[in-house]
């Protein structure tokens, strides 16, 4: 018998995870494609954004990954359309047939039509976007330096982050942690500068999915840093540099970074009533998308039902996916050997998240973690030092483990590593180019 060909879309923590388990198991050949050559690590985006961390300490090409397993393969490209009658998708970069598809293309950041945000306003998801945003903070930074127009100073020194979840809690740390420790050392211009920082979100509370503990002890923690929280405020347009709310006030700035909410994406050739919410595919138990006998979605991309302890689906979280992974490759290589009369004793397994519970960081030696096994809540230092522990453990090898370990370590005892340096194609673009990238 053949091996099964099974094609991943998506080389997020749901696609690494399923690949890797199944490299080096007999019965399956599995292809890999991405729109990026590399898999990058989403919780800390915002450190490569403010310069804490290099673009290397977070990511490694899919090829380094996977030298050594012959049955894992890597291809480049993005899906353009999915043919089930066919068992074959097209790509960007030319077409694959399988046996299996499993979709776990992540999340895209979600603008709920808003054009005008969409268009300027700075989204966290991607490499691209951690890189555009320190440019382009720079950039201002470097312009509030010999700009005349005291109207424009005004607007450069207000920085709102629309979203006050875990991405937007930590993007809005790590500013003020900039500001209130390297600003002058870099820029002894802006020594007397006052730098406003937003955090806004129209929920009553910063981290809505955290325990209220944890809640608490965020907000205050940002307000001793000096960040503005503004909370039962809902962002609904932003023009002329100025973000307006639904309530009728406004702030103006020239910054405004987007970390307000995600959606999945849709692909030609699978029809709407096979999307839930958020436009994640519906399945079941199993991660087999509804009404289909190979194709599977896994991750954001996804939405499952059966747990009765999540009636409203799993949350969008690097542990569900990773997990999912892990689960569904399992289930692979069973109806693999099946398949090919290796066994007949096995059962795939459904899938069960174990939740062991969620962190945030907010500063240095500030963090929060609601933690379940055994179920409490962990803040300050000790919270702090467990979010490092846990993240540094989760980087997928061990390049990056060490060389984030040594930029947290440099940082922590002086003033980081690479603070200031513009890099990338658009390093020495205009404002609006950068935004634009």
């Amino acid at each position: 018998m053949k091996d099964k060909k099974i094609v991943i879309i998506g080389g997020g923590f749901a696609g690494i995870n399923l690949a890797r388990k199944m490299g080096g198991k007999k019965g399956v050949q599995i292809t890999l494609v991405d729109k990026n050559n590399y898999n990058f690590f989403p919780p800390l985006l915002y450190q490569v954004a403010t310069g804490m961390l290099d673009v290397s300490s977070i990511s490694i090409p899919f090829r380094t990954l996977f030298s050594g397993k012959k049955n894992l393969h890597f291809r480049l490209g993005e899906l353009e359309e999915v043919i089930p009658v066919e068992n074959k998708v097209k790509l960007s970069t030319g077409e694959l047939a399988y046996d299996y598809l499993v979709i776990a293309t992540g999340t895209k950041a979600n603008y709920f039509g808003m054009e005008n945000i969409q268009k300027n306003s700075l989204p966290m998801k991607t490499i691209d976007d951690a890189v555009k945003l320190r440019n382009f903070l720079i950039r201002e930074a470097e312009k509030y330096t010999y700009c005349k127009d005291e109207v424009e100073k005004r607007k450069m020194r207000n920085i709102v982050i629309s979203g006050a979840g875990p991405s937007g809690v930590e993007v809005a740390g790590m500013i003020a942690e900039m500001r209130n420790r390297t600003l002058a050392d870099i820029y002894p211009e802006l020594s007397n500068t006052p730098l406003n920082i937003y955090l806004v979100d129209g929920a009553p509370t910063v981290l809505p999915p955290m325990r209220e503990k944890s809640q608490k002890y965020s907000q205050e923690s940002l307000e001793k840093m000096g960040i503005i929280v503004k909370l039962n405020k809902m962002v609904s347009d932003y023009k002329d540099d100025k973000v307006y709310f639904k309530d009728g006030e406004s702030i103006e700035t020239k910054t405004l970074i987007w970390t307000a909410g995600v959606t999945a994406m849709k692909f030609k050739g699978l029809s709407d009533d096979l999307y839930g919410k958020g436009n994640r595919l519906n399945v079941n138990e199993y991660n087999k998308v509804e009404n289909s006998d190979s194709i599977f979605a896994i991750g954001d991309a996804c939405l499952q039902m059966n747990d009765p302890n999540f009636p409203k689906g799993y949350p969008q979280l690097g542990s569900v996916a990773s997990q999912q992974g892990e689960n569904l490759a399992r289930n692979l290589i069973v109806i693999a050997k099946k398949q090919n009369s290796e066994d007949k004793g096995e059962d795939i397994k459904p899938f069960h998240y174990n939740d062991k519970g969620t962190m945030a960081i907010i500063g240095k030696s500030r963090a929060v973690a609601d933690l379940n096994m055994p179920k409490t809540t962990l803040t300050g230092w000790l919270a702090w030092f467990s979010w490092l522990f846990v993240h540094l453990f989760l980087l997928i090898s061990y390049r990056n483990r060490f060389r984030t370990m040594w930029n947290w370590t440099s940082a922590y005892f002086g003033k980081g590593q690479s603070q200031g340096l513009m890099v990338g194609e658009n390093a020495n673009s205009t404002l609006e180019q950068v935004k634009e990238g």
